[in-house]
């Protein structure tokens, strides 16, 4: 027998390649195991803490959000960006304990190698390192900058686009729009500086490996006077290159540390900001469980309508009829002692707040805007914070109150849900509620019936229909308590009245349910059990009317003139269902335009479809695995050619040089190898250490002369070459992402209205955010990326090749198994990545959705069913993201052992091919060193190609809005031909005018005529759909005016430049829109008035005393949508901006909708003596506001009916008019 000893068998080069590829593939298998491992722990961690936030969201006070201590931003930010931070980290943490380990046995080993020398090289990596970490916190800091700006701008780019009509007819576009343009800049200077940084570090990460290899190799020859053989001088280079994975890793975690601790700093903050107090004031005196108020599940078929549900519930003896006074406290549903409330700030919002409210009755809430109507129910809500003062429930109410919101707050969830809200369907009651509301009709409308999406992401209802939603809800709910906070506001006379008598006084009380409802509409404080009238923060008076009448005249009186005006208005509103008929109409024309819309889009996907044949699965995977090349050479070709030629060629021409520096060290090791032993042979037998000793120096020297500045020049160039390429790719992403925002957003504010009627917001606002964002940030490094990769695996390939040709043939199969396993992984990925972003997307729709109706919850007592919900959508949200990260791991698996065969493949060609003595020894350390390097890059390669597929889709999305055509600013007028004070008198002639809002829609106002003289007052009036607002919206050439023309003093508006024209008019809208700011700001936005004409336009919108009472004055802060005025106060600042444009021609849009009947009695006073002199256009909803007009137009259909004086067509029995008049005399 012969047993062959270990060191021999390990002399055998092929049973080394074999342990070479075993070694391989274990470290890889457990490199990718444990990488499962962490990741796993890292989504666990993130749900948790998702958990916390939402569980401290729930606990957060309202001042907190009302006074933008929190915004819904900062809340969506540390739920979308810190949480992954954090998980982040956790995936990359071992590596702080893996890394210093593998950097160490790589020294040693290098050491042993290379001797002395390899010090040298470590030295240099080891004092770059700092600056790595130095560039890293860098980046850090600069990302932090970039997002605080992009933050800023999204918020300035979501004010535009919600008040879009509002900046259009003003035509104040241009300075909304620069303002996004300046936020954006600063941003993009963050961002240059940020690319700056990443090139740096990209430039670090590729120069530090050359610069240690020239170090060593050219101290080797210093110290040691010769250069190290090929085995040792390629594994010295395989070294190099392994050591320089752990310090880029090093670096990144280093950096991801940093910003993980940014994290949990402001998580830390978050966490510890001010929550609500507990809730123990809600219990009453004694502890009821609650089993008793939940409602059992068998019974509410058998409920007798007549006899109120709780007593049956919770078997209280039947109820004798009460007395209308609450003198005995049973009787007090709520009760409020000595109230001192606050909303944070220490002054006091409600002070010495004395009040209850009886049990099973209707109480009201009356007084001025903004005297703390809203606030009171709150403080009852637990929602403020309490100075002094108590609040008692009784037991029997403590359990849950129906809350309907002034601001409407809708779930994006289907219309039936947002009404039950969580409590079990029951038909009959549903179906009665929703007549209560109206709301059948509206339904109707929905493409799906009430199983339709509403909300943020669904469909945009108007704001009457989403409060008469949230009032649905409300009355839906089985609660003893109902708090209806002004559902009026939005709701036109007819809708009120159905509500009040069919909602309020016959479902809420039949069931002897106690009702709180703040209202304006005093004609309803006859139907009122118990009447609380606030004036400032206090109550003014509580009690029945009667009290009222006998011991507060001046008040009784007060209200009955303003409700006798009230009263007059219903008798003399001819337009049943107005407003809402309106609603309906736009709900309709938003359906119709985006069913065309849809048809369009599903054309072309059906031709795309046509042109793959057969659709059988290798086509769709076909299609699926397409890369973009076009949506690529479009990105590319937006970042300017000079960048993308600049790229291109320093990134062939540095990976030639890399490779040359490897090429140039082989031949530089064989030579010296080869020609030590011919210098042996050559020197005969006799005198031969003397002679050898002679002959080797000066032919190495000689050699090393000849090898050595070549090489250093090789790796000058290459370190030199590393910085041009970080450096032109960032900078290519950098121009590609200043192009593609300044076009976007250019022609978004410029496309016609009709695009934002058609267009949800939330999609238009993620091109502005996710898209942006990641074309600014993730494009550019996949692209670096993905160019270095594929570069370095061809340019391996080549290198193997020209070693060992032979091994030629072994790598076809191997890359056809590559192509298919990254076709698959890429389809695959895709999918995941889409399944992973819609599984988020709901998830931060729940967290901001939650933040924004915090009192609605918190009131219906539904905080388990809210934190059930999220935990179930953090769960599909993880879910999804783990299989995205398992996917990942087999695409690693994979193409891991397929580098380990490559490297087998590789050795083995190499040995055989050395049996025929073909290369160098040199050559085949060349040869498998660069073998080695393919498995890194394999994977890289294809991943980066699958992130290049998904981020190009953001190219895409964003393109295809840049096709959106625009409105015609130019006109045919120059802006110089026209006068500096058109229009002057204000005299209108509307010619044969037809209107429609698109070319495929029929047509709105068909041949009208009309002529109005200077300085007329006009009435606008006619049913729904008729074409008022049509009409006026033609004075602003925003709808399409495709015949006829309107000529306002001589011009036709449509030959004027549209910036002109606008900005010359003014009009009041319906909806009031405020923009965060200063009020000054609000008013002015051009900064072109005194502040004297500012003070007078408030005086006239009845705010100045208001106004002087702020800090600041007209500096002072306007905050997000106006939210820190009552809805009414900020229709009273629209009015003051009309007032301020001080133009002869004005046009009202039913402009007074939510102001009680005091101030808009004096405002149409107001409106009357300012506008004394010039043309005021009102479109009237309800019939009294245009009585005293010059001039009536009553129009229907799009056609004007008849037209003249009041008087005058009151006086035709037959006419329009006067039937409308006359119907409800």
């Amino acid at each position: 027998m012969y047993f062959m000893p270990v060191t021999q068998l390990l002399r055998h080069s092929s049973v080394l390649a074999v342990l070479l590829f075993l070694a391989l593939v274990l470290q890889r298998t457990f490199l990718q195991a444990s990488y499962y491992v962490t990741i796993e722990t890292g989504i666990n961690l993130r749900g948790a803490l998702l958990a916390m936030i939402y569980n401290k969201i729930l606990r957060l006070s309202t001042s907190n959000m009302s006074m933008g201590e929190m915004t819904l931003g900062q809340i969506n930010n540390l739920v979308a960006i810190e949480t992954n931070q954090l998980m982040w980290f956790l995936f990359l943490c071992p590596n702080l304990w893996a890394m210093p380990v593998q950097i160490v046995m790589g020294v040693i080993l290098l050491h042993y190698l290379m001797g002395r020398s390899a010090l040298v090289g470590a030295l240099v990596i080891v004092l770059l390192a700092p600056v790595q970490y130095l560039i890293a916190t860098k980046l850090a800091d600069t990302q932090k900058s970039t997002l605080d700006h992009s933050t800023d701008r999204l918020k300035k780019t979501t004010e535009i686009l919600k008040g879009i009509k509002l900046l259009k007819l003003y035509a104040w576009e241009n300075i909304f729009c620069d303002s996004v343009e300046d936020t954006r800049d600063k941003e993009l200077t963050s961002l240059k500086t940020f690319a700056l940084y990443t090139s740096m570090s990209i430039f670090m990460n590729a120069a530090i490996p050359i610069a240690a290899v020239l170090a060593t190799f050219v101290s080797h020859v210093l110290i040691d006077d010769h250069c190290p053989e090929p085995s040792k001088a390629f594994a010295a280079l395989a070294l190099f290159h392994i050591l320089v994975t752990p310090l880029f890793l090093l670096s990144t975690v280093v950096r991801f540390a940093v910003k993980a601790l940014v994290s949990v700093q402001k998580l830390g903050e978050f966490l510890e900001s001010d929550e609500i107090g507990d809730d123990s004031w809600r219990n009453g005196d004694m502890p009821v469980s609650l089993e008793t108020c939940k409602k059992p599940p068998g019974q509410t078929k058998a409920i007798n309508r007549k006899q109120p549900l709780r007593y049956q519930l919770e078997g209280y003896d039947p109820p004798s009829r009460r007395t209308l006074r609450p003198h005995e406290t049973e009787d007090v549903a709520v009760k409020v002692n000595n109230g001192f409330f606050t909303w944070g700030s220490n002054l006091s919002t409600l002070s010495d707040i004395n009040i209850r409210i009886p049990t099973g009755q209707l109480t009201m809430m009356v007084g001025q805007v903004g005297c703390g109507k809203s606030s009171l129910l709150l403080a009852m809500l637990g929602e403020m914070q309490t100075i002094s003062g108590k609040v008692f429930w009784s037991n029997k109410n403590r359990y849950s109150v129906a809350y309907a919101t002034q601001k409407s707050w809708l779930l994006n969830a289907t219309v039936e849900d947002n009404i039950t809200f969580g409590s079990p369907f029951n038909k009959q009651r549903y179906k009665a509620v929703i007549d209560a509301c109206s709301l059948q009709p509206d339904i109707d409308l929905l493409p799906f019936g009430d199983q339709t999406e509403i909300g943020e992401r669904g469909i945009n209802l108007s704001g009457g229909q989403r409060q008469r939603i949230c009032v649905a809800r409300a009355l839906y709910q089985n609660t003893n308590l109902v708090f209806l906070d002004d559902p009026f506001s939005a709701l036109d006379i007819h809708l009120s009245d159905h509500l009040m008598q069919e909602g309020i006084l016959k479902f809420l009380q039949d069931d002897k349910r106690t009702v709180v409802l703040v209202t304006h509409k005093l004609q309803y404080l006859i139907h009122a059990d118990w009447i609380i009238a606030m004036k400032d923060g206090s109550v003014l008076r509580e009690g029945t009317l009667k009290d009222i009448q006998t011991h507060d005249v001046q008040l009784y009186e007060h209200w009955k003139t303003l409700m006798n005006r009230q009263d007059t208005e219903l008798e003399k509103d001819p337009e049943p269902d107005c407003q809402t008929a309106l609603e309906r109409k736009t709900l309709r024309r938003a359906f119709y335009s985006r069913e065309a819309k849809n048809q369009i889009d599903d054309e072309d996907e059906e031709e795309e479809e046509e042109e793959e044949d057969d659709d059988s699965m290798s086509t769709t995977t076909n299609r699926r695995s397409k890369i973009p090349w076009g949506v690529c050479w479009r990105y590319l070709s937006s970042g300017g050619f000079f960048m993308v030629f600049l790229m291109v060629f320093s990134k062939l021409l540095k990976h030639s040089v890399m490779v040359a520096i490897d090429y140039w060290l082989a031949a530089w090791t064989s030579a010296d190898k080869t020609n030590s032993s011919r210098a042996v042979r050559d020197s005969g037998p006799g005198n031969l250490t003397g002679n050898l000793n002679l002959s080797f120096a000066t032919e190495e020297e000689k050699l090393d002369q000849y090898y050595m500045p070549v090489f250093i020049i090789l790796c000058g160039a290459g370190i030199l070459l590393c910085l041009v390429t970080s450096l032109s790719v960032e900078f290519l992403g950098l121009s590609a992402a200043t192009n593609l925002h300044h076009n976007l957003l250019n022609k978004i504010i410029h496309a016609p209205i009709r695009f934002f009627d058609i267009t949800p917001l939330g999609q238009i606002l993620n091109r502005f955010s996710a898209d942006t964002n990641i074309i600014d940030q993730h494009i550019p490094p996949t692209l670096e990326s993905l160019t270095r990769s594929s570069l370095l695996c061809l340019s391996a390939i080549g290198v193997i090749a020209f070693v060992t040709p032979v091994s030629l043939v072994a790598l076809v199969p191997l890359a056809v198994t590559f192509y298919f396993i990254q076709k698959y992984f890429r389809v695959a990925s895709k999918d995941l990545q889409d399944l992973d972003d819609s599984t988020q997307l709901p998830l931060l729709c729940h967290f901001s959705e939650t933040a924004e109706g915090l009192t609605t919850i918190r009131a219906f007592r539904h905080e388990a069913r809210f934190k059930q919900r999220m935990l179930e959508l953090t769960d599909t949200n993880n879910t999804a993201y783990l299989f995205l990260s398992a996917a990942n791991r087999w695409l690693e698996v994979r193409t891991d052992y397929l580098g380990a065969v490559i490297v087998l493949t590789a050795a083995i060609a190499s040995i055989w091919s050395f049996d025929y003595s073909i290369p160098s020894g040199g050559l085949v350390g060349l040869g498998l060193t660069y073998a080695l390097t393919v498995t890194n890059y394999l994977n890289w390669v294809v991943r980066n190609l699958a992130d290049l597929e998904v981020q190009m889709a953001a190219v895409k999305k964003v393109n295809s809005f840049l096709t959106t055509p625009s409105e015609d600013y130019e006109g045919s007028m120059g802006v110089s031909q026209v006068p500096e004070d058109w229009p002057s008198q204000g005299e209108i002639k509307i010619q044969n005018l037809c209107v429609r809002y698109d070319p495929q829609l029929k047509p709105v106002l068909k041949h009208v005529n009309a002529y109005i003289n200077p300085g007329q007052k006009v009435g606008i009036c006619g049913r729904t759909g008729s074409g008022k607002s049509s009409l006026s919206l033609a004075f602003f050439n925003m709808v399409d005016m495709f015949e006829g023309k309107i000529i306002i003093d001589d011009i036709d508006i449509c030959s004027l430049p549209l910036q002109t024209l606008r900005s010359r008019l003014s009009i009041i809208l319906q909806d009031p829109v405020l923009f965060s700011g200063s009020i000054r700001f609000n008013l002015d936005p051009e900064r072109t008035c005194t502040d004297d004409r500012l003070w007078e336009a408030l005086e006239i919108a009845q705010l100045k005393n208001m106004v002087k009472a702020l800090p600041g004055g007209l500096d002072a802060v306007v905050t997000e949508g106006g939210e820190n005025f009552s809805v009414g106060q900020r229709q009273l600042f629209c009015l003051a901006r009309a007032f301020v444009r001080k133009s002869s021609i004005l046009i009202m849009d039913e402009a007074t909708a939510s102001i009680d009947m005091a101030t808009e009695n004096i405002l149409q006073k107001v409106v009357m003596t300012a506008f004394a002199d010039r043309t005021v256009v009102t479109i009237a909803h309800r019939v009294h506001t245009i009585l005293t007009a010059d001039l009536v137009i009553v129009m229907k259909r799009g056609n004007i009916l008849e037209s003249g004086r009041p008087e005058e067509l009151l006086e035709q029995e037959d006419g329009m008019f006067a039937s409308f008049v006359r119907a409800d005399m």
